[in-house]
């Protein structure tokens, strides 16, 4: 419920304050007093698009703050959570326009944009008037408020259009896979072939390299190690340790202690040098190899090498690639197989969602026709029971909302053909099938604050007092604001503003009252019998007000 609305600085508005109740609210006013201002101020601090220039001449900038009850389960709260925004019990918006144009927003003090606050707007307000483009004149809206009707639940078949839309994605994204392989199939049995000959393994690349490196440096090294060994062996260096050793041995018990510490020392050298002989021998053996041998590491070497470039992959990582073009393989293999398994998916999602697609088109078909009788019904009493209302079906491309297009359409006389509400109903016309729509549909619908902008332009006497009767049963359940020159409409109101425009200073302001009963009697008396309100007037008013 809108429950307050404060302007500053907009248009012909200073500073006003309105603060709106529960049921029918009316505001009447001479043409050109500011009504439809209002509107336009409502308008922008819910982010529609209307009037470019907004800002009252002289002011740097103007503002609109609204505020709404949110009670418990409200659709804003979700718009809001969507939004990242805390939702409360109370929603205040604001919004404002500079002098050069700019425009900011808030909502519950949080900088929001105006696509936040159209989609809250869509939760909070619905405008209906003779150029309504934003509700029932909407051909696109016609579905959606025929399923609130007919208390249709589109959660299964939503969910079953999301299922078989990811089914034919599985299918189409298979199909395309398969197609790949195949144009390649020859390249992969190929390569597979040649990396299973050859089965290179993890880290064989860098051991390969170390033995090839070890075997060209054995070539150029050995020899000059095989004569190290030979002046270091029996033949030589250690043969002359060993005589030298034998000789000082005979000598030991002449020298008197002398040959002691030498002999020791030469003991520890033969010692020594046994080890490196040792080492040598052992050296020497590891470089000895067959040439052969250095012919197929190199050859093993450089294939694994070239196979890692012609597949721009490490030679480590040579195996997971082959791996990967088998499962590709695979795939190839048994995708004929897996198509035909995806296809039967997709038929099995196809059939959900048809059947689900065909109830909630039997339910609307089934609700449509008590939508015509009941909006008969209501439009006998606004003087057009010879009027014709239908819900007409086309056949739809298949969607989460199923296969129905609908259009609500009408004929004002019999025997005329049927057609759109905007462009087969005059003026008076189209406010009364509008009005008869929202009785009807608002029975079914979430209660939202309804605005009706001279609806009951073009109609006076009892069809006025029809329209007021209607207007005031749907506030029974909503609140709703009604812009209005009909005294008979203006009568049925539970709450009644006067919009008055006043020049002071050569400054043309607008400014909105709340009447007092009498002052109600008289604005009803003055659009009865207009500018000089006579007593009769003023009777007739009060009679309005208590018929």
């Amino acid at each position: 419920m809108l429950r307050s609305l404060e302007i500053r600085d907009m248009l012909i508005i200073d500073r006003l304050e309105l603060d709106f109740r529960p049921g029918l609210n009316v505001l009447t006013g001479e043409t050109g007093a500011g009504k439809s201002i209002l509107l336009d101020c409502l308008g922008f601090v819910l982010g529609w698009r209307g009037r470019a220039e907004l800002v009252r001449a002289g002011a740097d900038q103007g503002e609109v703050v609204a505020v709404f009850d949110l009670p418990a389960g409200h659709a804003a709260r979700a718009v809001l959570e969507e939004a990242g925004l805390e939702a409360e019990d109370e929603l205040i918006l604001r919004r404002v326009n500079t002098a050069d144009g700019r425009k900011t927003a808030w909502v519950n003090d949080r900088r929001s944009s105006g696509e936040v606050l159209r989609a809250l707007s869509d939760t909070l307000i619905e405008l209906h008037g003779q150029h309504d483009d934003r509700g029932l004149l909407n051909p696109r809206g016609h579905r959606q408020l025929l399923d609130v009707f007919a208390g249709v639940d589109p959660g299964p078949l939503r969910r079953a259009w999301t299922a078989r839309a990811e089914a034919r994605k599985v299918l189409a994204t298979a199909e395309t896979a398969l197609a790949e392989i195949r144009s390649e199939e020859e390249f992969l049995r190929h390569a597979v072939a040649e990396l299973d000959k050859l089965d290179p393994q993890p880290g064989e690349e860098a051991d390969l390299d170390a033995r090839r490196r070890l075997m060209q440096a054995g070539q150029r090294i050995r020899e000059d190690i095989a004569r190290a060994a030979q002046a270091l062996g029996s033949d030589g260096a250690e043969g002359l340790m060993a005589d030298a050793a034998r000789w000082l041995d005979g000598t030991v018990e002449q020298a008197d202690g002398a040959l002691d510490e030498p002999i020791a020392a030469l003991g520890r050298a033969i010692t020594e040098l046994g080890e490196a002989v040792q080492g040598v021998e052992l050296c020497l053996d590891r470089l000895s190899f067959d040439p052969r041998e250095m012919e197929a590491v190199e050859e093993r070497l450089f294939a694994i090498r070239a196979l890692a470039r012609k597949h721009g992959v490490l030679a480590d990582d040579l195996g997971g690639f082959a791996e990967g073009l088998r499962d590709r393989l695979a795939s190839l293999d048994g995708g004929a197989e897996n198509i035909r398994a995806l296809t039967k998916a997709v038929e099995a999602a196809d059939a959900v969602y048809d059947a689900a697609a065909s109830a909630i088109s039997t339910q609307r078909w089934e609700a449509a026709g008590r939508l015509d009788a009941e909006i008969a019904a209501e439009l006998a009493p606004l003087k057009m029971e010879r009027a014709h209302f239908a819900t007409s079906f086309t056949e739809a491309e298949p969607g989460p909302e199923g296969v129905d297009q609908v259009e609500f359409t009408v004929a004002t006389n019999p025997g005329a053909p049927a057609g759109a509400l905007n462009r087969i109903a005059s003026g008076g016309e189209l406010s009364r099938f509008l009005l008869a729509l929202k009785v009807v549909l608002a029975r079914g619908g979430e209660a939202l604050t309804m605005i009706f902008d001279e609806i009951d332009r073009g109609v006076g006497g009892a069809t006025a007092d029809a329209v007021g009767r209607r207007l005031a049963r749907l506030a029974e359940t909503a609140q709703i604001l009604v812009v209005t020159h009909s005294p008979q409409v203006a009568a049925r109101g539970a709450h009644h503003w006067r919009v008055e425009k006043k020049v002071e200073a050569e400054m043309t302001t607008s400014t909105v009252l709340p009447l007092a009963p009498e002052a109600r009697v008289d604005e009803l008396a003055r659009m009865l019998s207009g500018e000089n309100v006579t007593d009769a007037a003023r009777e007739a008013a009060r009679a309005l007000l208590t018929g």
